[in-house]
């Protein structure tokens, strides 16, 4: 389960972030969660309670937004959702993407003190 390490991170570099603005706890921590990152939402809900016990975080919650996966079709300009399984053709002209628009994002991007 990766999502123990990545929910440490979190709580670690959050925990940072709160003293370098001199706060004592966090309230909350957003992150950003590509479709295509290979982080299921609930395990990281789950490992993130597990790391944060003992921490400035003991009390805060996690946010995760969840960023659907897109492609681009250079040949008609067209963006597309992937789904999962991911599946690259285009389905206005019927031809494979090789450009990923979105969708492997794995950040934090809040940090409520």
């Amino acid at each position: 389960m990766h999502e123990l390490s990545i929910a440490t991170a979190i709580v670690e570099q959050a925990g940072e972030i709160a003293r370098a603005d001199g706060a004592d706890g966090v309230a909350s921590v957003t992150v950003r969660v590509g479709e295509l990152a290979g982080v299921v939402p609930d395990a990281l809900h789950f490992a993130f309670e597990v790391a944060r016990d003992g921490t400035a975080l003991a009390a805060a919650r996690l946010v995760v937004e969840q960023v659907p996966a897109h492609a681009w079709c250079g040949q008609c300009a067209e963006e597309f959702a992937v789904g999962m399984p991911p599946f690259f053709w285009c389905p206005r002209c019927d031809r494979p993407s090789r450009e990923l628009r979105r969708g492997r994002e794995l950040e934090i991007t809040g940090v409520e003190t």
